[in-house]
């Protein structure tokens, strides 16, 4: 199910009637417990990453009200300002960000190419979309990115086998021939390149390296983010 609105000039646009609240803490991986008008609430986190540079204590945020069926909160966690900067927390909005500006066909390296299906399996893993390209079918997976350290964005922010499995299926369906690509979305805009955070996973990075010698593309983007729409704004340097 679509989380979002539709597209406007290749961008997401968020939900209206964002809440504002103050993060208090994390709860676990999916939850976390704000202050709402006072009172403790608590709110659904779409990111099973360590995300230790957003879950700050104080931190302003904004959520998504939601309602249905065995929902335990009835917000989603949807922005959170660092530093004056807003980021998004939601790591499954990549994947609708990739398929609008694809859409929209804003992005230089895919142009001409449009989705033929996702969530393909391939290589004993599910990947997120399969494209059709005038070179042919080209495998993608994307990747969420928050973590910006002196500005390179970085990923993961814990070590991740999920993440090692996706790069090597597609190092395989690259080694067989076949198009294959790996895409790192930057969810701010403070980023100026991007890298593997070999420190939070340095098998990651050796995989990414190993999948890029195989004939692997790897991109990264970075974000506009604000309380209205999120949007791929421009290609990032990819620093392996």
């Amino acid at each position: 199910m679509r989380q979002w609105s539709l597209p406007y000039n290749g961008a997401v646009r968020l939900p209206q009637g964002l809440v504002s609240a103050t993060l208090v803490r994390r709860l676990n991986r999916f939850a976390v417990e704000v202050l709402l008008a006072g009172k403790p609430a608590r709110a659904h986190l779409a990111n099973s990453g360590r995300l230790h540079e957003l879950m700050l204590p104080g931190a302003r945020v904004l959520l998504v009200p939601r309602e249905g069926p065995g929902r335990k909160t009835a917000y989603d966690l949807a922005l959170v300002c660092v530093d004056g900067l807003w980021v998004s927390a939601d790591a499954r909005l990549p994947n609708a960000l990739f398929r609008e500006a694809l859409a929209e066909g804003r992005l230089v390296a895919f142009r001409g190419c449009r989705v033929a299906r996702s969530e393909v399996f391939y290589g004993g893993t599910r990947l997120d979309f399969l494209l059709e390209c005038p070179r042919g079918p080209l495998l993608v997976e994307t990747k969420s990115v928050t973590l910006v350290e002196d500005g390179v964005g970085l990923f993961p922010d814990a070590p991740t086998e999920r993440g090692r499995r996706h790069l090597e299926a597609l190092a395989g369906a690259a080694a067989e021939g076949k198009g294959a690509a790996v895409v790192f979305i930057v969810q701010r805009e403070d980023a100026r390149a991007f890298a593997p955070h070999r420190e939070a996973d340095p098998r990651f990075a050796r995989a990414l390296r190993a999948a890029a010698e195989a004939g692997v593309r790897v991109l990264a983007y970075r974000c506009r983010v604000d309380p209205r729409q999120v949007s791929i704004a421009d290609p990032l340097p990819v620093l392996l």
